[in-house]
Formats: C-alpha cells, structure tokens, sequence
C-alpha cells in the first residue's frame, strides 16, 4: 500500500513551553492536545502546531535547525522506502508515541529535522 501525503505542521520554537501554551490558546484559540516541559501539540480544527523547547545552547535538541512534521497514511511503506535508501536505520521507527502518532524522522545536511508521523489510532 502507498504512502498518502496529508500535510505538513510545523514545529516552532520555545523558551517556555508552559508560557507559550498560555499564550496560544488566550491569543489565537489553539487547544493544548499534549505538553510536557520539553514539547507541545495544539490543535484548533484540523490545523496543528508543535512547539518545542529551543534556547540556542548546547543541550538545545534542536541543535540550530529547524523542524517540520509531515502528517501521511500508511506510514510503513514510507518507512520501508527510507530505509532501503539509507537514510534512516529500523529502530528509527516509533510507535504509539505519547501525543498518539507513529513516526520517524532524520536530520538534513542542515540540522534540519524532518519528521514523517501518522496517527495510532488509525
């Protein structure tokens, strides 16, 4: 079965997760899904966007780059595919995450990650 492409969410960055939830939902309506100190979803309709934590230091996670998110259907053909070319290992697949996707993803030639996630639950 081939791989659907539904969309792509970007994740921004954050000083302070908690702030900036506030924030998001007060300034544009977006509804907290999932959040921890280091990560967050938000939803309002069918648009997301993921903040994650980013201070520009050296146990930044994001080690400069940036980061997007790829929302698709029949994600393990997609798998498969980069695994075949190299680009990523096998246990470079994630299963039933805690904010509810299964995903993988990899670093570009600019420490930009890139992030292809479909949702468990079906």
């Amino acid at each position: 079965m081939n791989t659907e492409f539904i969309n792509i969410m970007p994740v921004l960055p954050s000083a302070d997760i908690a702030r900036d939830l506030s924030w998001y939902k007060q300034h544009t309506s977006f509804e907290e899904y999932f959040s921890d100190k280091m990560y967050a979803v938000l939803y309002r309709e069918n648009l997301t966007i993921y903040l994650q934590w980013h201070a520009d230091t050296e146990n930044d996670p994001l080690l400069g780059g940036s980061v997007i998110r790829i929302d698709v259907k029949n994600i393990k053909a997609l798998f498969d595919e980069f695994v075949n070319r190299g680009t990523i290992t096998k246990d470079a697949f994630k299963t039933n995450t805690p904010w509810k996707t299964n995903e993988f993803g990899f670093f570009d030639l600019n420490k930009n990650a890139i992030f292809f996630m479909e949702d468990a639950n079906g």
